[in-house]
């Protein structure tokens, strides 16, 4: 066997993988002997460790959410965006009018993670999630090692039902599958079939795609015609009220007595909203820009925790919208 594989000098699985193997068989009633074999194919992916791997003598990275912007609300990801609206406007209206989520936020999403499907990933998934769930390289963050054990589990079980084939899908080197980029967990618990071929597949067919995108967000809180920004204008103090998080921490009362106004002629069904003051920083340009978060924005962070992803998803919408006219 290639150094690093997880197969021992006896020719069994390594002991923490085979325990590993035998706690996720009998933890979801599959036969033992059905995951050892699927374990034993895993090759470790240096990749992907490379990839994971923190700087020996790494500065604090300074955040520059103008610079993050225009790598991620670029001309093409706005072209391409415009005329994959086009193209499946049907299927967008439809999972929209279902969800509650706007056609041009799930466009944005899906432009933002693979360009449209342009770079979906080549690692094989299995290889990835057994290696960072068994050989994470950064030994102080163990709670990340844990949850790639856990998709890695999430995977056997998803190969089980027959819902995939872990022996040969790919996606990105920390595991994400096909155009929405999905890890395992996400493609077993918010993953629909958007044609009703009664099977759902995120990388060949752009309609399981869109569904799915739609249903993630609706299941993580969207709410339905309001905005993911709140139009007011904050107080000149507004640096007060900036919180951390996955979840809304105020609401209108209070940014109004603390100084917020709600601009005119404007919706008003995000005022009976949780609220959020977020600060999208620039450090390099030493630029602060202040916005008032709904649920909205917050469920684009279930995506992706980042605040700067959940904004770019935001702009980019926006762009693709007027590209397109509407």
């Amino acid at each position: 066997m290639a150094q690093g594989d997880f197969i021992g000098a006896d020719g069994q699985l390594i002991p923490e993988v085979l325990a590993f193997a035998r706690q996720t068989a009998q933890a979801h009633n599959i036969p033992p002997s059905q995951v050892e074999a699927l374990l034993r194919t895993a090759r470790y992916n240096a990749t992907a460790v490379r990839l994971m791997t923190p700087p020996a003598r790494r500065a604090r990275i300074r955040r520059a959410w103008l610079s993050y912007r225009q790598r991620h609300v670029d001309p093409i990801r706005i072209r391409r965006g415009a005329a994959f609206w086009q193209a499946h406007r049907s299927t967008l209206d439809q999972v929209s009018a279902r969800t509650g989520v706007p056609a041009s936020i799930i466009v944005a999403i899906i432009g933002i993670e693979t360009v449209y499907g342009q770079f979906t990933g080549d690692h094989r998934v299995l290889d990835t999630l057994t290696t960072l769930g068994f050989r994470y390289p950064d030994a102080s963050r163990p709670e990340r090692q844990a949850m790639f054990r856990t998709q890695l589990a999430d995977l056997i079980v998803l190969d089980h039902q027959g819902a995939l084939d872990a022996r040969t899908v790919e996606g990105s080197f920390a595991g994400a599958m096909g155009l929405p980029q999905f890890m395992p967990g996400s493609l077993m618990r918010y993953a629909v079939d958007g044609n009703g071929d009664g099977r759902v597949d995120l990388a060949g067919n752009v309609d399981d795609a869109i569904a799915s995108v739609g249903n993630f967000l609706k299941e993580h809180g969207w709410v339905r015609d309001v905005p993911a920004f709140a139009p007011v204008t904050l107080p000149a103090s507004a640096d007060r009220l900036v919180q951390d998080g996955l979840a809304p921490t105020s609401d209108w009362p209070r940014l109004k007595a603390a100084g917020a106004q709600a601009l005119p002629g404007r919706d008003t069904r995000w005022q009976t909203q949780p609220l959020g003051v977020i600060d999208l920083q620039d450090e390099i340009r030493g630029t602060h820009d202040y916005r008032c978060a709904t649920p909205n924005f917050f469920a684009i962070t279930h995506y992706n925790r980042s605040y700067f992803y959940a904004a770019s998803v935001v702009e980019l919408a926006g762009e693709i919208t007027n590209r397109m006219g509407l």
